[in-house]
């Protein structure tokens, strides 16, 4: 990562967490979904700029024993290609590595755009021995 940039291993604020989702493209959230998750997450890492603004996050979700669910893997798009959404994913993968027990499962949903840096991490596609599915409670 370049020096110009720092890392933080705790939540962003919910102010910096719904502007970094919609700046960087990600679904929008309402404060009250932020609050939530924000708390819920088993590690936070979010990545500030020398000039104070907050411009990448990643968070895990996980029971502490051995699954673990990469999300909300966003940088802002003039920050991108610095190696900012890097330093952020090895972070949390260190977390697990430091305290989870050996034999952790971690997975992600990975978009175009993050796919690259997910394999460049060892992330590989689970298909067709399962694929991802989902549903959205109204």
């Amino acid at each position: 990562m370049d020096p110009d940039y720092r890392l933080v291993m705790k939540p962003p604020s919910i102010r910096d967490y719904l502007r970094l989702r919609q700046e960087a493209g990600l679904s929008p959230k309402t404060e009250e979904q932020a609050a939530a998750g924000l708390a819920g997450a088993w590690a936070n890492c979010h990545a500030i700029h020398d000039n104070g603004e907050v411009v990448g996050m990643g968070r895990l979700l996980g029971d502490g024993g051995w699954y673990f669910h990469v999300i909300d893997m966003a940088v802002l798009p003039q920050h991108q290609r610095r190696g900012v959404g890097a330093a952020v994913l090895t972070a949390l993968l260190d977390r697990i590595r430091q305290q989870a027990p050996p034999g952790a499962y971690v997975n992600l949903l990975a978009d175009p755009p993050g796919r690259r840096l997910y394999e460049r991490h060892g992330f590989r596609e689970t298909a067709p021995g399962s694929v991802g599915m989902a549903m959205r409670l109204e």
